[in-house]
C-alpha cells in the first residue's frame, strides 16, 4: 500500500513540475488572439489604432438617401444607370430610410413648405451626416430665386458640404461631388 501512495505522490510531483516548466516556457512567447474564437473587443485592441480604420470605412461607404425633389432627380436616376457605373465606386446604395443614410443629396428646388420635412429627414439621419446641394435650385434658388415660396439655397436650412453646379447638373458632376466629399471626410480638403 505504501508503494502505491509513493508512486502516486511521485506522479503528482512530476505533474506539478511539468506544469511549472510549461508555464515558464510560455511566458517568453506572446500569444496572439485567435480570430476564429476571439472576442471582437480583443481583436480591435490587438489591431492597434482603430480611428484610421473607422475613418477609412466611413469615407469609402457613403450611403445616399433616395430623395429627389424636382427635375434634378432625373439626373440622379441617370447617376444610378449603367452608363456612369457608380456602383463600382460604391455610391449606389441608395437607402429608402433616413436612419440608414449618411448623405443627403438635395436635388431640385426647395419650397418653404418642404423645409420642415427636409429638416426632419436630416435630423433622422445617422451621424456623421453630410449634405450635397445638387443643381442651381438647391444651391441658390435657380430660375425661381425671386419666387415667394422657393428658398434661396438649401444652405439657409442645412449645413452643406459640397455644392454641384449646373442646370441640369450632369451625373458626372455628382460623381465628382461624392469624390470631393470623400476627400473632405479623409482630411484632404479643409472646410
Amino acid at each position: 500500500m505504501d508503494e502505491i501512495d509513493k508512486s502516486s505522490a511521485e506522479f503528482m510531483n512530476a505533474r506539478k513540475e511539468m506544469e511549472r516548466l510549461t508555464a515558464e516556457s510560455l511566458k517568453k512567447y506572446s500569444i496572439k488572439p485567435n480570430v476564429m474564437f476571439g472576442k471582437l473587443s480583443d481583436l480591435i485592441k490587438s489591431a492597434g489604432p482603430t480611428e484610421g480604420v473607422i475613418k477609412w470605412a466611413r469615407q469609402n461607404s457613403l450611403w445616399p438617401m433616395q430623395f429627389g425633389l424636382a427635375c434634378c432627380a432625373m439626373e440622379l436616376m441617370d447617376f444610378g444607370a449603367a452608363r456612369i457605373d457608380a456602383e463600382r465606386k460604391g455610391y449606389l446604395l441608395f437607402r429608402p430610410s433616413p436612419r440608414q443614410c449618411d448623405v443627403m443629396i438635395i436635388a431640385g428646388w426647395v419650397t418653404k413648405a418642404m423645409v420642415p420635412e427636409i429638416k426632419r429627414l436630416y435630423e433622422q439621419m445617422s451621424e456623421p451626416k453630410h449634405v450635397i446641394a445638387f443643381g442651381e435650385c438647391a444651391t441658390c434658388g435657380g430660375p425661381w430665386w425671386e419666387s415667394y415660396n422657393i428658398i434661396k439655397g438649401i444652405d439657409q436650412v442645412l449645413p452643406v458640404d459640397v455644392y454641384v453646379a449646373g442646370c441640369p447638373p450632369r451625373p458626372e458632376n455628382l460623381f465628382q461631388a461624392l469624390m470631393k466629399l470623400q476627400d473632405k471626410m479623409g482630411g484632404k480638403i479643409e472646410d
